[in-house]
């Protein structure tokens, strides 16, 4: 009964430290902290034609495209799961409202985070964030078709379209099986 309990009580605060990382991201683009934002990834992180590690993740974030990509922003994290593979990996999703500042619009975005989650360095850290959103668009403006993309100047084209809800499987067995006059009565931009 020990063991278990140990066990329980090491997930639960496993459970807890990661639940920790996606606020500490909010608050370090929000504050435009690359340093801080880097060093709550893995220290082997991959970070693709960036290299590799905390310190080529903190150049990708300096770019002038990622976190000069707009002027003040706020984060608000909305929810979060967590679920463990093994005692040093677990996978997660992430909700976030998110608003930026771009010159003369403040665009909002809804954004889910696919995240999976290591023991580095003895403690949790982020191994991969994959962000996939709803829309985005103009706070004066409703979220509408036909991709839901709308961040005036910046932020077009198919590479930027939204994947969600359409990347879960489950969304289009729904609506396949609901059928099209079913889609029909609720949106015009399926």
């Amino acid at each position: 009964m020990n063991d278990s309990f140990e066990r329980r009580l090491a997930r639960v605060e496993a459970q807890l430290e990661i639940q920790q990382l996606p606020a500490r991201y909010a608050l370090a683009v929000d504050s435009r902290d690359a340093a801080a934002m880097a060093a709550l990834f893995a220290v082997d992180v991959d970070c693709g034609r960036w290299g590799r590690g905390r310190e080529a993740l903190q150049r990708f974030y300096e770019s002038p495209r990622i976190m000069g990509g707009f002027y003040r922003s706020v984060h608000l994290i909305c929810g979060q799961t967590v679920d463990f593979v093994d005692d040093g990996h677990a996978t997660g999703t992430v909700y976030c409202r998110a608003g930026h500042e771009d010159k003369g619009h403040w665009v909002e975005m809804a954004i889910c985070y696919f995240d999976r989650y290591v023991l580095s360095e003895g403690r949790w850290c982020f191994e991969h964030r994959d962000e996939k959103h709803w829309y985005s668009t103009d706070w004066q403006e409703r979220p509408h078709g036909p991709n839901f993309q709308r961040w005036p100047g910046r932020y077009e084209g198919p590479r930027h379209a939204p994947q969600l809800p359409h990347a879960w499987p489950s969304w289009e067995r729904f609506w396949t099986a609901a059928g099209d006059q079913a889609r029909a009565q609720v949106t015009d931009a399926p």
